[in-house]
This record gives structure tokens, C-alpha cells and sequence, in this order.
């Protein structure tokens, strides 16, 4: 499993770097998406919300990729992640097998990095002596 994960890491940190640079410089072109999901990304460009997550992209991809601050990256990349799951199943669905592979990849990395969350998964709060 510590292979899959390592593989999991350098995959998941070439995609989300690329990309997130790409937000900001613009090198691998995409035309815009037709219907309500052109719409809705037109309105997260014009607001320039796009560049919050671009940023978020790029600083958790390297982290992955230094593997420095490796649960920091997957905390950061959960609501990036469940966005594009979300975008892709609502508005637009050709791109929804990669999302779902870039999810498979998070998950990976999360089940090795999982003990430095474990403090979110108790019921209840142990009260402190």
C-alpha cells in the first residue's frame, strides 16, 4: 500500500500543479464548456474565485511533490476535490471518469496520512485532566 500511495502522491501533486498553473498562465488551452457549466464558470472567472482555488492547486500539488506538510496538501485538496466530483456530475458529466480518478488518488494518499486526522473521527471529546 505505501507504493500505491507514493504513486498516488507524485500523480495526484503533476495534476493538481499543472493545472493550477494553468489557471494562472494559461498554457494548455480549454475552450469553454457549453450550457450551465460555461455559465457557472464564467461567473468563478469574472469573480475571480477561480484564482483562490488555482492557488490552493498550486501550493498543495507541490507540497505532494516535496512530500512536506503531506496531510496539510490533503486537507487542502478535500474541497477542491468534492468541487470538481460535484461540477463534473451536475454540469459536466464527460469529464467525470478523470474527476473520479483524481478522487481515487486523494483517497489513496488519505488512507496512508489518516492517523494525523484522527482526532476528527472521535465521537466524542475526551475532557482534559
Amino acid at each position: 500500500m505505501r507504493t500505491a500511495s507514493v504513486i498516488a502522491r507524485y500523480l495526484a501533486g503533476v495534476i493538481f500543479l499543472v493545472m493550477g498553473l494553468n489557471g494562472f498562465l494559461h498554457f494548455i488551452p480549454f475552450p469553454p464548456p457549453p450550457g450551465v457549466a460555461g455559465q457557472f464558470m464564467g461567473a468563478l472567472y469574472v469573480s475571480h474565485y477561480l484564482w483562490v482555488i488555482f492557488a490552493f492547486q498550486v501550493i498543495a500539488g507541490a507540497l505532494l511533490l516535496a512530500n512536506r506538510y503531506v496531510p496539510l496538501a490533503v486537507a487542502m485538496l478535500a474541497p477542491v476535490v468534492v468541487n470538481i466530483l460535484t461540477f463534473h456530475a451536475t454540469m459536466a458529466p464527460s469529464g467525470l471518469p478523470l474527476a473520479i480518478f483524481v478522487a481515487l488518488l486523494w483517497a489513496v494518499i488519505f488512507i496512508d496520512v489518516r492517523p494525523a486526522f484522527s482526532g476528527l473521527f472521535q465521537s466524542r471529546l475526551q475532557p482534559r485532566v
